[in-house]
């Protein structure tokens, strides 16, 4: 694997599912290290490395999410083409959940297999939670990071260290902020909704709202916890990704490819 946009954190890349992992605003690929390292041996994980942060900190990040999102789907057609037979499934958190779902709608049009399952944790459907991010100060980005949590809050207090993360925080705010759902046919893929039961940004009933875009099985898994339950509970969320994807024989379908 050459692209930047992807990074592993397993020492192997396993035979089973391939489960493509985007993160929240303001996030790195290194969000989704504890969970890639619960789940079976055998999953390839591959998490999404955005511009603008990290070792890509120097590369422009993205303002809007189309743009992001073709670009995303565009380096990912090459990792599935490469694989062929290999069952693949898309994990988003956050603005992660948006941008996985409207990079399955981009890998719909092609003729490309499409993913086995979705995974949206942590957000509504497209059409939900519509909040004025792009007007919004460098005060009031720092201040929705700390009401939800998960990043590190000294890190928030650093001059320095915040003058590192502000610009793709600016970024995928602006990014979410001018979103809007343009509407369309239901996916066929499988829609797994994760959230925490005491997620400020969202309830359990904004959860039920992917179910109105897929034609396919539907699921809603609650945990307890706030917007970014995941990361405290990394064992319990990678057993219910490997539960939904196993139930649907991945495992057994790649071994015979």
């Amino acid at each position: 694997m050459t692209s930047t946009w992807f990074r592993r954190f397993t020492t192997d890349a396993g035979r089973g599912p391939r489960l493509v992992c985007f993160p929240h605003a303001g996030g790195s690929a290194t969000a989704f290290k504890e969970l890639a390292q619960q789940l079976p041996a055998g999953f390839d994980v591959l998490c999404v490395q955005y511009p603008g942060r990290q070792d890509r900190y120097h590369e422009e990040p993205f303002t809007a999410v189309a743009p992001l999102v073709e670009a995303v789907a565009g380096e990912l057609a090459g990792e599935i083409a490469a694989a062929p037979g290999r069952p693949y499934a898309l994990f988003g958190h956050s603005m992660g959940a948006l941008l996985a779902f409207e990079t399955a709608r981009v890998l719909a049009r092609g003729e490309l297999p499409p993913p086995r399952r979705l995974f949206l944790s942590g957000r509504g459907g497209p059409a939900t939670g519509r909040v004025p991010y792009h007007l919004f100060d460098d005060g009031d980005v720092l201040a929705d990071v700390r009401r939800l949590g998960g990043t590190d809050q000294a890190m928030l207090d650093d001059p320095d260290l915040l003058e590192l993360v502000l610009p793709a925080l600016r970024a995928d705010y602006r990014a979410l902020g001018t979103y809007r759902w343009q509407g369309g046919a239901p996916l066929s893929t499988a829609v797994t909704a994760l959230t925490g039961d005491s997620d400020p940004m969202m309830s359990v009933e904004d959860a039920h709202t992917w179910q109105a875009h897929t034609s396919g099985d539907f699921a809603v898994q609650v945990f307890p916890g706030g917007h970014f339950y995941l990361f405290d509970q990394p064992a319990q969320v990678a057993a219910a990704v490997a539960g939904d994807l196993l139930a649907a024989g991945a495992l057994t379908e790649t071994a015979a490819t």
